[in-house]
This record gives C-alpha cells, structure tokens and sequence, in this order.
C-alpha cells in the first residue's frame, strides 16, 4: 500500500486517513486528487463489499445538465471520475455522495463497532471514501441518483457508518442516511430558540422534508415549505408536514422574500442547484439563522450577500455529522406517517430487495 510521508506513520494520520492519500502528499483524503484504494486494510480499517451508491443530488443534477441526460454519459463519467480519483469526488460540485454494502473485514483496532457480515450505509461522503468499482455499472441506468454497483470501499478509524435498519427496504434507509445530517442539526437550532418559525426552501425534497418535520419536532410554532412547481406544492401539501407551503424559484430572492411573507426566525436550504443563497438571507429575520444544507451553496456569495445586504443572520454550514443524527432522521421516518410515502416514492421500487 502506498504512504504518504512521515505523517501517516501517525496514529493520527492513519485514523483520518493520509496513508490512502497518493497525490498530493499531506492533504487529507476529501482534498486529495487521488487515493489508494488497496483492498489490503490496515489494523484500523474496514474493508466493505460496494452494493449501491447514493449519489448526491447536486452531483447526480450536474452530471444529468452537463451530458444532456444521456445516461449512458452518465455512467461513463462516474466511472471516469472513480477509476481516476480512486473516489466518487466530482470535480465540479465537489460533492459525492454514500454507500451501501456489506462489510468483508474489519481490521482488530477499528473503533467503528463493525462486523464482518454487517450491512452498513456509509455516513462519511464518497469524496473522501477510497472506492474500487469492478462491475463497469452494468446494472445502472443512469437515471437516478441511486447506483447498483459491485466493487469495494474502505473506512478509516475516524469515519462514520451505521447498520442499517431491518424494517425499511434498503433504497429507502439509504436515501434517509444521505441526508440525515440535515434534520438533526435543524432539530438542535430549532431546540434553541423560544418557538421559533421556521422555513425550509425545498420542503418537498428528501432533506427538506426530514427538515420540516424535526422543525415541527423540536417546537417550531410555525413551519413553511418552499417549492417551485405545482406539482411539489401540491405533494407537500398533503402531506401536512408544513403549516403553510408556497411556491416561488429559491434563485430569485425578491420571489422568495414575497413567498415566505413575514421573515423567518429560522431559514433551512435544502435545494440542489446553485443561487439561493440571497433569497435565503431576504427570507430570514433580523437576529435569525441560516442554515444551508445544499452542497450547490456558494459561502462566498451567502457571505458577501449578507453583507451587502446589511443582515444581521448567523449562518451555518450543515456539515452532515451531528451526533445520533442517523438515528433522528430513522426516528422521524417511523413517527411522522407523511414520510414514508414521499421517500418510497422517490426511492422508487427495487425488485432487488
């Protein structure tokens, strides 16, 4: 297996993962531009037999714009960008995704708690998990965010993975995983404030969703849904898991702010595409909190656009990991019977399961 440098001689090096980093030397493996992908593990590692990946929605989206929805494009390019990277990292969004699998072996100092035969969701991103795929995508169209696939992955000391649950078709436990940062941390700013009211743009979506009901949850006195079609609007609405639901593009912030009315204490971003950051902010009281979950957010501009806005918001990136956030958006999934249906829906049927 291939080091890198002295550091990963370190325990602390091998736990996150510099060792697995081939170029450039000493950066972690989410900013590496390669990884080693040896099936060989060492004493703190898991190796994981690859069943299903779980692209994210804005790389899934930007593959989709960017090949015209060809989806045989589509899979090319995957696998062009693993079998380069040594991950699934599109260099684009610079986002990746999950995993599903079944774990092969598991290394006599690994703290993660697994054993071999465990079927486990990966609840690290796949821009920095070292993946191996050998069966070309055969068995994936290309026209969804989840992808059949055979190959191998490996987790490090420090990653994250949880056994997945045995009363939920596995599409939809993955599905749930991807994104269950988003309603825990949602849940702990909500907690926090006297009931506060609460948006989330791209309440129909699978984070959006989660988000609303871990809103309501945690005592939010009013919750808003943002969409922007007919269709979505319609969906959310009967589902009952928003207060109010409204229509408008998140891209244009004068549509926003009118849509959302009377500012929010608490704005939740949950949409996949890029410019929605300044509606955001226009949408958020004075003294409220911004939390942008979508890896199409550009900081930069969310910063400059406060800013230049003279609005006094807190703003925060979900970074995916809250403690037991696994097990808040499995809990949400099972209490709130709006849920299952919308991701059953989205996840679709899969006679594999």
């Amino acid at each position: 297996m291939s080091g890198a440098g002295t550091a990963a001689g370190t325990a602390a090096g091998t736990a996150v993962g510099l060792h697995r980093v081939l170029e450039p030397a000493g950066v972690l493996p989410q900013a590496a531009a390669r990884l080693d992908t040896d099936p060989a593990i060492r004493p703190d590692e898991v190796r994981v037999r690859v069943e299903r990946l779980n692209l994210d929605a804005a790389s899934y989206r930007q593959l989709h714009t960017a090949h015209g929805g060809d989806p045989d494009a589509i899979r090319a390019e995957v696998l062009r960008i693993i079998g380069e990277r040594g991950k699934m990292h599109n260099p684009v969004t610079g986002s990746g995704g999950m995993l599903v699998g079944t774990v092969e072996e598991v290394g006599p100092d690994s703290p993660l708690g697994l054993e071999p035969g465990d079927r486990v969701a990966t609840l690290v991103s796949l821009t920095l998990t070292p993946l191996a795929i050998t069966d070309g995508l055969a068995r994936w169209d290309g026209r969804s965010e989840q992808v059949p696939a055979d190959g191998h992955a490996i987790l490090f000391a420090r990653s994250i993975a949880a056994v997945l649950p045995s009363d939920l078709p596995v599409p939809v436990a993955l599905a749930v995983m991807d994104v269950c940062g988003a309603p825990a941390l949602t849940e702990r700013v909500v907690a926090s404030r006297e009931r506060p009211v609460v948006a989330v743009l791209g309440g129909a979506g699978k984070s959006g969703s989660l988000s609303l009901a871990a809103a309501r949850r945690a005592g939010a006195s009013r919750t808003i849904g943002l969409v922007p079609t007919a269709e979505e609007e319609e969906r959310l609405a009967a589902t009952g898991l928003a207060d109010t639901v409204v229509r408008a593009d998140a891209r244009d912030p004068v549509a926003v702010a009118a849509a959302i009315g009377e500012p929010a204490d608490v704005t939740v971003v949950c949409v996949d595409v890029p410019g929605c950051e300044h509606g955001a902010i226009l949408a958020t009281a004075p003294g409220g909190t911004v939390v942008f979950f979508s890896m199409a957010t550009s900081f930069s501009a969310a910063a400059l656009g406060a800013e230049g806005l003279a609005a006094d918001v807190t703003m925060l990136i979900g970074n995916g990991y809250v403690p037991g956030h696994a097990e808040t958006a499995l809990g949400l999934l099972r209490s709130e019977p709006a849920l299952l249906p919308l991701f059953t829906a989205r996840a679709g049927a899969d006679s594999a399961e």
